[in-house]
Order: structure tokens, then C-alpha cells, then sequence
């Protein structure tokens, strides 16, 4: 079963169990993904439906930031609520350790020691590390390694 069929049963399952924020947070993904086909016309693999998930994702991050900032803590919740259903469908993330000793390799493999060539490791990392790590620590850690 492909991850996109996954999200679609627990929607309907969400809809049985009568749980409609759950409904609704998996419908507003559903939605992400049929607007990307629609607008790339393609199939989303199992890899797209990913980085879209964790795009949705650093949205109900930023946004939940901004309603704290605000003093909205009503509104913070619920787009914290929102990230809890759909991280579920995340590949499991990287600890912090095993993300600086992938980071590690992967400087020794690229074969960079300065810090102008932090690209270039990003550049390797985030194509090793797709969707087991956030680009914000794998930069972090990337630049604790570099220093």
C-alpha cells in the first residue's frame, strides 16, 4: 500500500470514528497532494508525497511560531495538533548524534574543510538524508562540523 493510499484510509477511518480533526488535517494533505498533480500533471511517488508532508509540516511550524508570538496560544494548538497527524507518515528522524556522525561521513566523503564549501555538503546531505532529517539541523549540525 502506498503511502498516499495509507493517508486515504485513515481518512475514511477518521470519518467512521467521527475524530473530524483528524478528518480535516488529513483532508487538507490530500488536498496538497491533488493540487501538486494538478498543477505538475504527474503521479506522486511515495518520495513527493514525503517533501510534501514535510512542507506542510515547516508551514504549521512557521505559522504555529507566528500565533505564539502572538499571544494566540488557541491557534498554536491546533496547528501543533495538525503536525501530530501527519508525522506519522514521516520515515523515521535522525537523533541528533546520528545526524552529526551522517554529517561527519559525509564531509569525509565529499572531501571539504572550509566553510565556503558548505554547499557542497548540503548539497550531498540533503540527498542522503531525504526525509530522515530537517534542512535547519542537517545545516546546523553541517556547520558545527565545518568550525
Amino acid at each position: 500500500m502506498s503511502l498516499r493510499e495509507q493517508i486515504n484510509t485513515d481518512v475514511k477511518e477518521a470519518m467512521k470514528a467521527k475524530d473530524t480533526k483528524k478528518r480535516d488535517a488529513l483532508r487538507l494533505l490530500t488536498s496538497a497532494f491533488k493540487q501538486i498533480e494538478v498543477d505538475e500533471r504527474k503521479e506522486l511517488t511515495d518520495d513527493d508525497v514525503i517533501k510534501i508532508i514535510q512542507t506542510q509540516i515547516k508551514r504549521r511550524n512557521d505559522a504555529a511560531n507566528q500565533y505564539k508570538e502572538a499571544g494566540r496560544e488557541d491557534l498554536m494548538q491546533i496547528e501543533l495538533e495538525e503536525i501530530a497527524y501527519y508525522e506519522p507518515y514521516l520515515p523515521a528522524q535522525l537523533s541528533d548524534d546520528e545526524l552529526c556522525t551522517a554529517i561527519t561521513k559525509i564531509i569525509a566523503e565529499v572531501g571539504v574543510t572550509s566553510m565556503k564549501e558548505m554547499g557542497k555538503v548540503m548539497g550531498a546531505a540533503n540527498k542522503a538524508l531525504a526525509g530522515q532529517a530537517d534542512g535547519k539541523r542537517v545545516s546546523e549540525c553541517v556547520k558545527k562540523s565545518l568550525s
